[in-house]
Protein backbone atom coordinates (compact mmCIF):
# COMPACT_ATOMS: atom_id res chain seq x y z
CA UNK A 1 0.00 0.00 0.00
CA UNK A 2 1.56 2.97 -0.57
CA UNK A 3 1.83 6.07 2.02
CA UNK A 4 -0.35 8.30 0.11
CA UNK A 5 -3.53 5.69 1.26
CA UNK A 6 -2.27 5.43 4.64
CA UNK A 7 -3.77 7.80 7.03
CA UNK A 8 -3.75 8.53 10.88
CA UNK A 9 -6.33 8.16 13.63
CA UNK A 10 -8.98 10.02 13.61
CA UNK A 11 -8.35 11.27 17.32
CA UNK A 12 -4.62 11.92 15.89
CA UNK A 13 -3.02 15.05 17.59
CA UNK A 14 -0.18 16.58 15.42
CA UNK A 15 1.24 19.88 16.80
CA UNK A 16 4.30 21.69 18.06
CA UNK A 17 6.36 21.60 21.32
CA UNK A 18 8.21 24.23 23.72
CA UNK A 19 9.29 24.10 27.41
CA UNK A 20 9.14 27.56 29.47
CA UNK A 21 12.57 28.11 30.59
CA UNK A 22 13.49 27.94 26.50
CA UNK A 23 11.25 30.74 25.40
CA UNK A 24 9.60 32.57 28.02
CA UNK A 25 11.98 35.46 29.45
CA UNK A 26 10.66 37.72 31.30
CA UNK A 27 12.62 35.45 34.49
CA UNK A 28 10.65 37.91 36.91
CA UNK A 29 7.67 38.86 35.57
CA UNK A 30 4.56 38.24 37.68
CA UNK A 31 6.80 37.04 40.56
CA UNK A 32 8.22 34.40 38.89
CA UNK A 33 11.56 33.39 41.72
CA UNK A 34 14.69 31.85 40.12
CA UNK A 35 15.17 28.20 38.71
CA UNK A 36 18.23 26.17 38.94
CA UNK A 37 18.50 27.14 35.24
CA UNK A 38 18.29 31.00 36.07
CA UNK A 39 21.31 29.81 38.93
CA UNK A 40 22.90 27.20 36.23
CA UNK A 41 23.32 30.24 33.62
CA UNK A 42 24.54 32.83 35.99
CA UNK A 43 27.97 31.04 37.64
CA UNK A 44 29.28 34.62 38.90
CA UNK A 45 32.81 35.36 38.98
CA UNK A 46 35.64 33.58 38.99
CA UNK A 47 33.47 30.75 37.27
CA UNK A 48 33.09 29.20 34.00
CA UNK A 49 29.73 29.61 32.08
CA UNK A 50 28.48 26.31 31.71
CA UNK A 51 26.49 27.51 28.23
CA UNK A 52 28.15 26.91 24.95
CA UNK A 53 28.08 30.82 24.31
CA UNK A 54 27.90 32.00 27.76
CA UNK A 55 24.42 33.13 27.26
CA UNK A 56 21.06 32.48 29.54
CA UNK A 57 17.34 32.13 28.86
CA UNK A 58 16.78 35.85 30.47
CA UNK A 59 15.12 36.64 27.09
CA UNK A 60 15.22 33.51 24.98
CA UNK A 61 12.64 34.17 22.89
CA UNK A 62 10.36 36.92 24.95
CA UNK A 63 7.23 34.68 24.52
CA UNK A 64 6.33 35.72 27.79
CA UNK A 65 5.52 38.70 26.08
CA UNK A 66 5.17 37.36 22.83
CA UNK A 67 3.38 34.58 23.19
CA UNK A 68 0.06 35.58 20.92
CA UNK A 69 2.81 35.81 17.99
CA UNK A 70 3.11 31.80 18.61
CA UNK A 71 -0.29 31.58 19.14
CA UNK A 72 -0.55 32.97 15.42
CA UNK A 73 2.55 30.81 14.09
CA UNK A 74 0.66 27.50 15.38
CA UNK A 75 -2.78 28.34 13.91
CA UNK A 76 -0.60 29.14 10.09
CA UNK A 77 0.64 26.04 10.68
CA UNK A 78 -2.49 24.08 11.23
CA UNK A 79 -1.36 22.56 14.60
CA UNK A 80 -4.24 20.92 16.23
CA UNK A 81 -2.23 20.91 19.45
CA UNK A 82 0.39 22.63 21.17
CA UNK A 83 2.45 21.32 24.04
CA UNK A 84 3.80 23.85 26.72
CA UNK A 85 5.56 23.66 29.97
CA UNK A 86 4.37 25.57 33.21
CA UNK A 87 7.04 27.56 35.69
CA UNK A 88 7.08 25.80 38.49
CA UNK A 89 8.62 29.28 40.46
CA UNK A 90 6.22 31.19 37.95
CA UNK A 91 2.75 30.09 39.96
CA UNK A 92 4.09 28.77 43.46
CA UNK A 93 5.36 31.71 44.84
CA UNK A 94 8.58 31.27 46.97
CA UNK A 95 8.86 35.22 47.34
CA UNK A 96 9.08 34.24 51.52
CA UNK A 97 11.15 30.77 50.66
CA UNK A 98 13.62 31.96 53.55
CA UNK A 99 11.61 31.64 56.08
CA UNK A 100 10.17 28.19 54.82
CA UNK A 101 11.56 24.70 56.17
CA UNK A 102 11.64 21.36 55.15
CA UNK A 103 7.90 20.44 55.20
CA UNK A 104 6.10 23.36 54.61
CA UNK A 105 4.29 24.23 51.90
CA UNK A 106 4.46 27.43 49.54
CA UNK A 107 1.31 29.71 48.62
CA UNK A 108 -0.14 30.04 45.24
CA UNK A 109 1.06 32.75 43.09
CA UNK A 110 -2.31 34.16 41.29
CA UNK A 111 -0.40 36.56 38.83
CA UNK A 112 1.55 33.51 37.71
CA UNK A 113 -2.04 31.33 37.73
CA UNK A 114 -3.40 34.08 35.24
CA UNK A 115 -1.41 34.28 32.57
CA UNK A 116 -1.01 30.93 32.16
CA UNK A 117 -4.82 30.52 32.27
CA UNK A 118 -4.64 33.35 29.57
CA UNK A 119 -2.67 31.62 27.10
CA UNK A 120 -4.29 28.24 27.93
CA UNK A 121 -7.86 29.74 27.36
CA UNK A 122 -6.88 31.30 23.97
CA UNK A 123 -5.11 28.34 22.80
CA UNK A 124 -8.59 26.66 23.38
CA UNK A 125 -10.61 29.28 21.78
CA UNK A 126 -8.68 28.80 18.25
CA UNK A 127 -9.18 25.35 18.58
CA UNK A 128 -5.54 24.24 19.59
CA UNK A 129 -5.81 21.47 22.07
CA UNK A 130 -3.02 23.00 25.02
CA UNK A 131 -0.76 19.84 26.50
CA UNK A 132 0.70 20.44 29.21
CA UNK A 133 3.83 19.57 30.95
CA UNK A 134 4.39 20.37 34.27
CA UNK A 135 8.23 19.47 34.84
CA UNK A 136 10.19 20.47 32.05
CA UNK A 137 13.89 20.78 34.18
CA UNK A 138 12.84 24.41 36.40
CA UNK A 139 13.20 23.51 39.38
CA UNK A 140 12.50 26.02 41.97
CA UNK A 141 16.19 27.56 43.02
CA UNK A 142 14.20 27.96 46.58
CA UNK A 143 13.53 23.85 47.06
CA UNK A 144 17.13 23.17 45.85
CA UNK A 145 18.05 25.49 48.39
CA UNK A 146 16.17 24.27 51.23
CA UNK A 147 16.46 20.24 51.05
CA UNK A 148 18.78 19.55 47.47
CA UNK A 149 16.06 19.02 45.47
CA UNK A 150 15.70 15.75 44.03
CA UNK A 151 17.75 14.23 45.99
CA UNK A 152 15.66 14.33 49.04
CA UNK A 153 12.21 12.72 48.70
CA UNK A 154 10.44 15.48 50.35
CA UNK A 155 10.74 17.06 46.82
CA UNK A 156 7.79 13.90 46.49
CA UNK A 157 5.10 16.28 48.14
CA UNK A 158 6.41 19.40 46.77
CA UNK A 159 5.59 18.38 43.51
CA UNK A 160 1.96 16.97 44.36
CA UNK A 161 1.07 20.17 45.81
CA UNK A 162 2.52 22.07 42.86
CA UNK A 163 0.15 19.72 40.26
CA UNK A 164 -2.87 20.11 42.72
CA UNK A 165 -2.09 23.36 42.23
CA UNK A 166 -2.33 23.47 38.03
CA UNK A 167 -4.60 20.85 37.92
CA UNK A 168 -7.18 22.61 39.88
CA UNK A 169 -6.15 25.66 37.78
CA UNK A 170 -6.45 24.71 34.00
CA UNK A 171 -8.08 21.12 34.60
CA UNK A 172 -11.38 22.66 32.95
CA UNK A 173 -9.61 23.22 29.71
CA UNK A 174 -6.43 20.77 29.90
CA UNK A 175 -7.41 17.45 29.09
CA UNK A 176 -3.54 16.32 28.36
CA UNK A 177 -1.03 16.35 31.35
CA UNK A 178 2.60 15.47 30.97
CA UNK A 179 4.03 14.94 34.41
CA UNK A 180 8.06 14.91 34.23
CA UNK A 181 9.91 15.70 30.90
CA UNK A 182 12.59 13.21 29.94
CA UNK A 183 13.82 11.98 34.00
CA UNK A 184 17.18 10.24 32.04
CA UNK A 185 18.33 13.99 31.57
CA UNK A 186 17.45 15.47 34.57
CA UNK A 187 19.01 12.50 37.06
CA UNK A 188 22.17 12.37 34.38
CA UNK A 189 23.53 15.65 33.05
CA UNK A 190 22.25 17.64 36.10
CA UNK A 191 23.64 15.11 38.85
CA UNK A 192 26.12 12.73 36.81
CA UNK A 193 28.05 14.93 34.60
CA UNK A 194 27.30 18.47 35.81
CA UNK A 195 26.60 20.13 32.51
CA UNK A 196 22.65 20.41 32.91
CA UNK A 197 21.50 22.11 36.02
CA UNK A 198 22.15 21.93 38.96
CA UNK A 199 25.33 21.27 37.46
CA UNK A 200 26.32 18.40 40.20
CA UNK A 201 29.05 15.80 39.34
CA UNK A 202 29.13 12.46 41.12
CA UNK A 203 33.11 12.73 40.49
CA UNK A 204 33.56 12.78 44.30
CA UNK A 205 31.89 9.75 44.70
CA UNK A 206 33.39 7.67 42.42
CA UNK A 207 35.87 5.08 43.45
CA UNK A 208 39.13 4.10 42.04
CA UNK A 209 37.71 0.59 40.04
CA UNK A 210 35.31 2.63 38.45
CA UNK A 211 31.60 4.66 38.26
CA UNK A 212 30.44 3.94 41.46
CA UNK A 213 27.85 6.93 41.30
CA UNK A 214 24.72 7.14 43.52
CA UNK A 215 22.87 10.48 43.11
CA UNK A 216 22.01 9.69 39.31
CA UNK A 217 19.90 6.45 40.70
CA UNK A 218 18.55 8.33 43.71
CA UNK A 219 17.36 11.34 41.34
CA UNK A 220 15.91 9.10 39.06
CA UNK A 221 13.62 7.24 41.48
CA UNK A 222 12.82 10.38 43.26
CA UNK A 223 11.29 11.38 39.37
CA UNK A 224 9.21 8.42 39.41
CA UNK A 225 8.06 8.75 43.11
CA UNK A 226 6.75 12.35 42.12
CA UNK A 227 5.06 11.30 39.00
CA UNK A 228 3.57 8.55 40.31
CA UNK A 229 1.89 10.52 43.25
CA UNK A 230 1.19 13.54 40.80
CA UNK A 231 -0.65 10.59 38.75
CA UNK A 232 -2.61 9.42 42.22
CA UNK A 233 -3.74 12.75 43.06
CA UNK A 234 -4.79 13.73 39.60
CA UNK A 235 -6.81 10.66 39.09
CA UNK A 236 -8.49 10.72 42.92
CA UNK A 237 -8.69 14.82 42.89
CA UNK A 238 -8.99 15.48 39.87
CA UNK A 239 -10.82 12.47 38.17
CA UNK A 240 -13.77 14.34 37.25
CA UNK A 241 -12.37 16.43 34.75
CA UNK A 242 -11.65 13.39 32.57
CA UNK A 243 -8.12 14.17 31.65
CA UNK A 244 -5.03 11.66 30.94
CA UNK A 245 -1.82 12.12 32.35
CA UNK A 246 1.39 10.21 31.87
CA UNK A 247 5.25 10.75 31.48
CA UNK A 248 7.50 11.67 28.33
CA UNK A 249 10.70 9.52 28.13
CA UNK A 250 13.46 9.75 26.08
CA UNK A 251 14.96 7.46 23.84
CA UNK A 252 17.06 6.61 20.84
CA UNK A 253 16.50 3.50 18.95
CA UNK A 254 19.66 1.35 20.15
CA UNK A 255 21.18 -1.12 17.26
CA UNK A 256 23.49 -3.47 17.25
CA UNK A 257 26.71 -2.91 15.46
CA UNK A 258 26.50 -6.66 14.37
CA UNK A 259 24.87 -9.42 15.01
CA UNK A 260 27.10 -10.76 17.31
CA UNK A 261 25.44 -11.81 20.70
CA UNK A 262 27.38 -9.17 22.98
CA UNK A 263 26.18 -6.53 21.04
CA UNK A 264 22.98 -7.58 20.55
CA UNK A 265 22.97 -8.18 24.39
CA UNK A 266 24.36 -4.64 24.76
CA UNK A 267 21.37 -2.86 22.72
CA UNK A 268 19.05 -4.18 25.03
CA UNK A 269 21.08 -2.86 28.19
CA UNK A 270 21.39 0.52 26.41
CA UNK A 271 17.46 -0.02 25.81
CA UNK A 272 16.73 -0.72 29.98
CA UNK A 273 18.95 1.82 31.00
CA UNK A 274 17.94 4.81 28.96
CA UNK A 275 13.84 3.93 29.02
CA UNK A 276 13.38 0.91 30.81
CA UNK A 277 15.05 2.84 34.12
CA UNK A 278 11.23 5.02 34.47
CA UNK A 279 9.15 2.69 31.96
CA UNK A 280 9.74 -0.84 33.27
CA UNK A 281 8.38 0.40 37.68
CA UNK A 282 6.00 2.33 35.39
CA UNK A 283 4.66 0.04 33.32
CA UNK A 284 5.68 -3.49 35.07
CA UNK A 285 6.45 -2.48 38.69
CA UNK A 286 10.09 -3.33 38.97
CA UNK A 287 13.29 -2.23 37.52
CA UNK A 288 14.80 -4.22 34.70
CA UNK A 289 16.94 -6.89 36.04
CA UNK A 290 20.16 -5.61 34.15
CA UNK A 291 20.01 -2.10 35.78
CA UNK A 292 19.76 -4.14 39.47
CA UNK A 293 22.63 -6.14 38.08
CA UNK A 294 24.96 -3.64 37.64
CA UNK A 295 23.86 -1.18 40.41
CA UNK A 296 23.39 -3.94 43.70
CA UNK A 297 22.46 -2.23 46.52
CA UNK A 298 23.19 1.60 44.74
CA UNK A 299 19.64 1.15 43.08
CA UNK A 300 17.32 2.30 45.53
CA UNK A 301 13.92 -0.24 46.29
CA UNK A 302 10.49 1.12 46.34
CA UNK A 303 8.36 0.26 49.82
CA UNK A 304 5.18 -2.38 48.75
CA UNK A 305 3.08 0.70 49.43
CA UNK A 306 5.06 3.18 46.82
CA UNK A 307 4.71 -0.25 43.77
CA UNK A 308 1.17 -0.29 44.44
CA UNK A 309 1.32 3.65 43.28
CA UNK A 310 4.04 3.39 40.51
CA UNK A 311 2.72 0.43 38.55
CA UNK A 312 0.33 1.92 36.04
CA UNK A 313 0.80 5.52 37.01
CA UNK A 314 0.91 6.28 33.05
CA UNK A 315 -2.28 6.77 30.83
CA UNK A 316 0.40 7.07 27.76
CA UNK A 317 4.17 6.55 26.95
CA UNK A 318 5.47 10.14 25.81
CA UNK A 319 8.18 9.20 23.70
CA UNK A 320 10.90 12.26 22.84
CA UNK A 321 12.84 10.72 20.04
CA UNK A 322 15.93 12.00 17.68
CA UNK A 323 18.06 9.53 16.24
CA UNK A 324 19.79 5.95 16.10
CA UNK A 325 22.70 4.97 17.82
CA UNK A 326 25.10 1.72 16.51
CA UNK A 327 26.11 -0.23 19.99
CA UNK A 328 28.80 -2.04 20.95
CA UNK A 329 29.48 -3.85 24.33
CA UNK A 330 31.81 -2.01 26.11
CA UNK A 331 32.39 1.18 27.68
CA UNK A 332 31.96 1.86 31.67
CA UNK A 333 29.52 4.17 31.80
CA UNK A 334 26.53 3.12 33.96
CA UNK A 335 24.26 5.74 32.72
CA UNK A 336 24.47 4.51 28.94
CA UNK A 337 24.50 0.71 30.48
CA UNK A 338 28.16 0.01 29.94
CA UNK A 339 28.01 0.48 26.32
CA UNK A 340 29.53 2.22 23.29
CA UNK A 341 27.53 4.21 20.88
CA UNK A 342 28.70 5.51 17.88
CA UNK A 343 27.02 6.75 14.59
CA UNK A 344 29.60 4.58 11.74
CA UNK A 345 28.91 1.28 10.17
CA UNK A 346 31.95 -1.12 10.18
CA UNK A 347 32.37 -0.42 6.24
CA UNK A 348 32.84 3.35 7.70
CA UNK A 349 29.84 4.74 6.18
CA UNK A 350 27.23 7.37 8.52
CA UNK A 351 23.88 5.92 9.49
CA UNK A 352 22.50 9.08 8.05
CA UNK A 353 22.77 12.95 7.84
CA UNK A 354 24.50 14.60 10.60
CA UNK A 355 22.81 17.45 12.56
CA UNK A 356 24.67 19.86 14.57
CA UNK A 357 25.29 20.06 18.47
CA UNK A 358 27.41 22.61 19.83
CA UNK A 359 28.02 19.77 23.19
CA UNK A 360 27.17 16.64 22.33
CA UNK A 361 26.53 15.48 26.32
CA UNK A 362 23.91 18.57 26.53
CA UNK A 363 21.99 17.67 23.51
CA UNK A 364 22.57 14.86 20.87
CA UNK A 365 24.90 14.45 18.03
CA UNK A 366 21.95 13.60 16.01
CA UNK A 367 21.99 11.44 12.81
CA UNK A 368 18.50 10.95 10.04
CA UNK A 369 18.23 7.52 10.80
CA UNK A 370 14.43 7.29 10.11
CA UNK A 371 13.47 3.80 10.31
CA UNK A 372 14.16 4.69 13.69
CA UNK A 373 10.98 5.46 15.35
CA UNK A 374 8.89 3.26 13.04
CA UNK A 375 11.31 0.08 14.93
CA UNK A 376 11.32 1.93 18.54
CA UNK A 377 7.43 2.37 18.33
CA UNK A 378 6.95 -1.19 17.21
CA UNK A 379 9.14 -2.47 19.70
CA UNK A 380 7.51 -0.13 22.87
CA UNK A 381 4.11 -1.52 21.94
CA UNK A 382 5.40 -4.97 22.43
CA UNK A 383 7.62 -4.60 25.80
CA UNK A 384 4.59 -2.51 27.35
CA UNK A 385 1.41 -3.78 25.96
CA UNK A 386 -0.82 -2.74 28.46
CA UNK A 387 0.21 1.10 27.39
CA UNK A 388 -2.69 1.88 24.94
CA UNK A 389 -0.61 5.07 23.77
CA UNK A 390 2.59 6.20 22.34
CA UNK A 391 2.83 9.86 21.25
CA UNK A 392 5.37 10.96 19.68
CA UNK A 393 5.90 13.81 22.31
CA UNK A 394 9.15 15.41 20.71
CA UNK A 395 10.93 14.82 16.98
CA UNK A 396 13.46 17.36 15.44
CA UNK A 397 16.51 18.05 13.54
CA UNK A 398 19.62 20.16 14.03
CA UNK A 399 20.74 21.47 10.29
CA UNK A 400 24.47 21.89 10.46
CA UNK A 401 25.87 25.24 10.22
CA UNK A 402 22.58 26.65 10.62
CA UNK A 403 23.51 29.16 13.00
CA UNK A 404 25.80 31.06 11.03
CA UNK A 405 23.61 31.19 7.95
CA UNK A 406 21.43 34.37 7.21
CA UNK A 407 18.09 34.17 7.60
CA UNK A 408 17.19 34.10 3.59
CA UNK A 409 19.26 31.15 3.84
CA UNK A 410 18.27 29.25 6.53
CA UNK A 411 14.49 29.41 6.08
CA UNK A 412 15.25 26.54 3.28
CA UNK A 413 15.93 24.13 5.84
CA UNK A 414 16.43 20.96 3.42
CA UNK A 415 17.96 18.54 5.76
CA UNK A 416 14.95 19.28 8.13
CA UNK A 417 12.73 18.73 5.56
CA UNK A 418 14.35 15.42 4.42
CA UNK A 419 14.05 14.52 8.77
CA UNK A 420 10.79 15.28 8.80
CA UNK A 421 9.83 13.76 5.63
CA UNK A 422 11.23 10.24 7.06
CA UNK A 423 10.68 10.53 10.49
CA UNK A 424 6.86 11.16 9.46
CA UNK A 425 6.71 8.45 6.93
CA UNK A 426 8.10 5.85 9.64
CA UNK A 427 5.51 6.89 11.81
CA UNK A 428 3.29 6.01 9.32
CA UNK A 429 4.25 2.38 8.85
CA UNK A 430 4.54 2.05 12.58
CA UNK A 431 1.25 2.65 12.88
CA UNK A 432 -0.35 1.11 9.78
CA UNK A 433 1.75 -1.71 9.32
CA UNK A 434 3.33 -2.66 12.74
CA UNK A 435 -0.11 -1.32 14.94
CA UNK A 436 2.04 1.07 17.15
CA UNK A 437 -0.94 2.70 19.44
CA UNK A 438 0.79 6.01 18.17
CA UNK A 439 -1.93 9.06 18.87
CA UNK A 440 0.42 12.15 18.78
CA UNK A 441 3.33 13.56 16.86
CA UNK A 442 5.09 17.42 18.23
CA UNK A 443 7.82 18.39 16.61
CA UNK A 444 10.46 20.13 18.28
CA UNK A 445 10.72 22.99 18.41
CA UNK A 446 7.92 25.72 17.31
CA UNK A 447 10.73 28.23 17.72
CA UNK A 448 14.26 28.64 17.17
CA UNK A 449 15.16 28.70 21.38
CA UNK A 450 17.31 28.64 23.86
CA UNK A 451 18.74 25.30 23.75
CA UNK A 452 19.92 24.38 27.41
CA UNK A 453 23.91 23.78 26.95
CA UNK A 454 24.30 24.65 23.60
CA UNK A 455 22.71 28.20 23.87
CA UNK A 456 21.08 30.08 20.70
CA UNK A 457 24.15 27.98 18.80
CA UNK A 458 22.07 24.83 18.29
CA UNK A 459 18.56 25.91 16.61
CA UNK A 460 15.69 23.02 16.30
CA UNK A 461 12.99 25.54 15.44
CA UNK A 462 10.42 25.37 12.43
CA UNK A 463 10.76 29.02 12.57
CA UNK A 464 13.11 30.92 12.71
CA UNK A 465 14.45 33.56 15.12
CA UNK A 466 16.35 36.41 15.06
CA UNK A 467 17.91 37.25 18.44
CA UNK A 468 18.24 40.42 18.19
CA UNK A 469 15.01 41.61 16.90
CA UNK A 470 12.62 38.74 18.08
CA UNK A 471 11.41 38.45 14.50
CA UNK A 472 9.83 35.19 13.65
CA UNK A 473 10.15 33.66 10.34
CA UNK A 474 8.87 30.49 9.31
CA UNK A 475 11.15 27.96 7.31
CA UNK A 476 10.44 25.36 4.62
CA UNK A 477 10.05 22.58 7.45
CA UNK A 478 6.85 24.30 9.25
CA UNK A 479 4.73 24.37 5.49
CA UNK A 480 6.33 20.58 5.19
CA UNK A 481 4.60 19.55 8.12
CA UNK A 482 1.38 21.50 7.68
CA UNK A 483 1.15 19.84 4.48
CA UNK A 484 2.17 15.83 5.36
CA UNK A 485 -0.24 15.97 8.52
CA UNK A 486 -2.90 17.81 6.15
CA UNK A 487 -2.68 14.83 3.79
CA UNK A 488 -2.84 11.61 5.89
CA UNK A 489 -5.48 12.95 8.99
CA UNK A 490 -8.80 11.80 8.60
Amino acid sequence: MADSDLRLPQDFLFGFATAAYQIEGSPEAVGRTPSIWDTFTHPGPNRKHPIADGSSGDVATDSFNRWKEDLELLKSYGAKAYRLSISWSRVIDFSGAKTKKKGDRDPINTEGIKFYRTVIEELARNGITPCVTLYHWDLPQALHDRYEGWLDREIVNDFVHYAKVVFNAYGDIVKNWITINEPWIISNLGYNFGNFAPGRTSNRERSAVGNSTTEPWIVGHHLILAHSYAVKAYREEFGIQGGQIGITLDCPWYMPFDDKPENVAAAQRALDTRAGWFADPIYKGYYPASLEKMLGDRLPKFTAEEISVVKGSSDFFGLNTYTTNLVLDGGDLEANGKVKTQFTRADGTQLGTQGESASPLAGTALQLVSHSTCTLAAGLHIRYPSCKNIPVTENGFTVRNENDLGVEEAVHDTDRVEYYRGYTKALLEAINVDGANVKGYFAWSLLDNFEWADGYQTRFGVTYVDYNTQKRTPKDSAWFLKEWFGKHTL
